[in-house]
């Protein structure tokens, strides 16, 4: 086996701030049981701003970003994990304190690493990566939280983003009509091709007034957007609905009132991807390689980058140009 090896390196040194390949060798890489030679990684919104000098993701320099990866098991300390055996690593402290998928081999604790669920492909799984965990995820808790298709229309916003899409994609697929919120209105063919019964424009959901109560249009909604787009969102909730938040490209602040949890018994149910419990990583995974599995992967695929090309995509997520996700081929 090689010692040597190709990553993605972002450095910080006083003014200066450098992202390129650089050669690494095994002795580079953190701790961790298992060692896999990594395939596929993605590109996701933390990746981007691990990549640039004030992102507030990266602590430590020199790193390896990435928190997406999908590889074979070179050698494991671990009795769960053996040579051979195709896995699947992506949140934890990995791409952030935890030296990330960016690299032509990667070394993880054992406690973060998911079999490849069968029915699923290397390249698939990071098709999926940590966007379209968060969208499974995100309609699971809808699920659990008593909707149905013959609740009503389900809104996704931010659609053709990673999470977006995946929603999209995921509720079409168990029979939801959804609509699919966007500023992209070029992009409808694209969501209507992911299942999406009718588009809606972003300023529909928040046209710059948040009220403390609005119409009643959808039972439910999966938002990886947040802030005041999120806080107008939840006013316009069927009775009991609920809303799946995961993301804040719209900020961090939610200037919402209370009146849609007192007077419409709204939910609010946050989902965390990165720490959530293996098990329920574990069923999630499984059911994206079944029930809740795309039917054309190579829908969602808007770009694929070798580990070369990759610094000049990083920019994508952050301009707002993204659609669908981004898949980085490692071994290139």
């Amino acid at each position: 086996m090689t010692t040597t090896f190709k990553a993605l390196v972002v450095n910080k040194e006083d003014e200066q701030f450098s992202v390129n390949v650089q050669t690494l060798s095994l002795d580079d890489l953190p701790k961790g049981e298992v060692l896999i030679r990594v395939h596929y990684s993605s590109v996701n919104y933390k990746d981007s701003l691990a990549t640039i000098p004030n992102g507030n993701i990266v602590s430590t320099y020199p790193f390896v970003p990435g928190i997406d990866l999908a590889g074979v098991v070179i050698s494991s300390d671990d009795s769960r994990f053996k040579e051979g055996d195709e896995v699947i690593a992506t949140s934890y402290e990995i791409g952030v304190s935890h030296y990330g998928g960016y690299s032509e081999y990667a070394r993880i604790p054992a406690d973060w690493i998911v079999p490849l669920p069968e029915g699923l492909t290397l390249k698939e799984a990071m098709v999926i990566g940590t966007a379209g965990f968060t969208a499974a995820l995100s309609v699971q808790r809808l699920l659990e939280n008593g909707v149905t298709p013959e609740s009503g229309k389900v809104l996704v916003t931010g659609a053709t983003g990673g999470v977006g899409s995946f929603a999209v994609s995921i509720l079409a697929t168990l029979g939801f009509t959804v609509e699919a919120s966007t500023g992209k209105e070029s992009e409808a063919e694209f969501l209507t091709k992911l299942g999406a019964s009718s588009i809606v424009s972003r300023d529909e959901v928040y046209d710059g007034k948040i009220r403390a109560l609005g119409k009643q249009k959808w039972a439910a909604a999966v938002d990886p957007v947040g802030g005041e787009p999120l806080a107008a969102l939840l006013s316009q909730l069927q009775y009991g609905g609920s809303v799946a938040a995961s993301g804040l490209t719209a900020g961090t602040k939610l200037p919402a009132t209370v009146f849609p949890f007192i007077l419409r018994g709204i939910n609010l149910l946050g989902i965390d991807s990165v720490y959530c419990p293996m098990e329920t990583r574990l069923s999630i995974w499984g059911r994206l390689a079944t029930d809740f599995k795309p039917v054309n992967f190579d829908a969602f695929i808007h770009k694929e980058v070798t580990l070369q090309e990759l610094p000049n995509t990083l920019s994508i997520p952050l301009n707002g140009q993204a659609k669908g996700r981004i898949l980085v081929s490692c071994q290139n």
